[in-house]
Parts: C-alpha cells; sequence; structure tokens
C-alpha cells in the first residue's frame, strides 16, 4: 500500500489537466507539460484534485502508483511556480556565457565548453560565475545542472569546480612535508 501514491495531488486555480489516450497533459501559467502514463495506472480527474489508481493489485502496479502521483505532482507544481537551481563557479579564469541557444563554459581546458539548452529550460549567468537554470519541469532543470557539473565537479583540495549551491564538499588536507 502506498502511502505516497493514495494521497490526492490538488489542482490550483488557472491550471488544466486533461488526460486522453494514456497521456496527461497539465497547462498552467508558466507552461504545458505532458507525461505519458503506463498501462496499469488509471487516473481519476475531478475539478479540484486528481487520484492516482493502480488498475490491478500486483507489484508493478503498485510500486508505479507512486511514482506517477510524484511525477504529475511536479508538473501540477513546475506549471504554476518553476523549478531552478543556482550554480556556482570557482576557479582562476573560469566563467560562463550565454550565446542564443547554447551555454558557454571556460573551465580551464584547452578548449570552451558549449552545451545546447534545452527547449523549456531557461538559464542566466550573473558575474560570470553564477548560473541559475529555471523550468517548469523538474527533470530537464535537474538534469541540465547535472550536465553542467559533471564538466569539472569540484575537487577537494583547492574547492575548484562547479558546485550546485548548498551542496556540501568535502575538503582534504594536502600532502604534509617532513
Amino acid at each position: 500500500m502506498s502511502r505516497i501514491g493514495n494521497l490526492p495531488i490538488e489542482i490550483p486555480s488557472g491550471v488544466s489537466v486533461n488526460t486522453e489516450c494514456g497521456v496527461v497533459k497539465v497547462k498552467g501559467p508558466k507552461g504545458e507539460l505532458t507525461q505519458l502514463l503506463h498501462d496499469s495506472i488509471g487516473l481519476e480527474v475531478s475539478e479540484k484534485e486528481i487520484v492516482v489508481r493502480p488498475k490491478d493489485t500486483d507489484r508493478q502496479s503498485r510500486a508505479l502508483q507512486g511514482t506517477t502521483r510524484s511525477l504529475i505532482a511536479n508538473m501540477v507544481t513546475g506549471v504554476v511556480t518553476p523549478y531552478s537551481k543556482n550554480l556556482l563557479i570557482e576557479g582562476v579564469g573560469f566563467r560562463a556565457t550565454v550565446k542564443g541557444a547554447e551555454l558557454g563554459l571556460e573551465l580551464g581546458y584547452s578548449h570552451p565548453i558549449n552545451h545546447p539548452i534545452p527547449e523549456g529550460v531557461s538559464v542566466t549567468v550573473a558575474d560570470n560565475v553564477k548560473i541559475h537554470v529555471e523550468g517548469s519541469d523538474k527533470q530537464k532543470v535537474g538534469q541540465m545542472a547535472a550536465e553542467i557539473k559533471s564538466y569539472y565537479p569540484v575537487e577537494p583540495y583547492k574547492g575548484k569546480g562547479v558546485r550546485i549551491l548548498g551542496e556540501y564538499v568535502r575538503r582534504k588536507e594536502g600532502k604534509k612535508s617532513a
């Protein structure tokens, strides 16, 4: 029995939810998102809330109930208030710029890194080192932030690299001379 899966999802005003042919479409003031439903999951949509129910009683259906409920709840939240991640670049000569639909990163390599910005995600750079990733799709925002971080993760000795704000990186002591 899923405790999360049984909770109803409240629909705020200004948000419309449609289900047809196994696809959920959520439309709100900040965008429109779609999600494909598994065959063993059913939705009961009323004017004020959405309830996710498994069609079968097998283990996979019950497992997918909570996952599906969380995905739809994130969609409803995202079209009202967008998700965001803040990243910080630390290092001498490290910087970022936005060039059209690409994020240009200079991270101490012999070449600049041009990372494409996906549809539905906006990226802004402040002071050449503060990157703000924002969008209504929680998965795309988190994936974009993780990909940017993966180009130069924070190293533990000097603290250089790209970090997500609020992330703790354990610092190590350097080599001691005798």
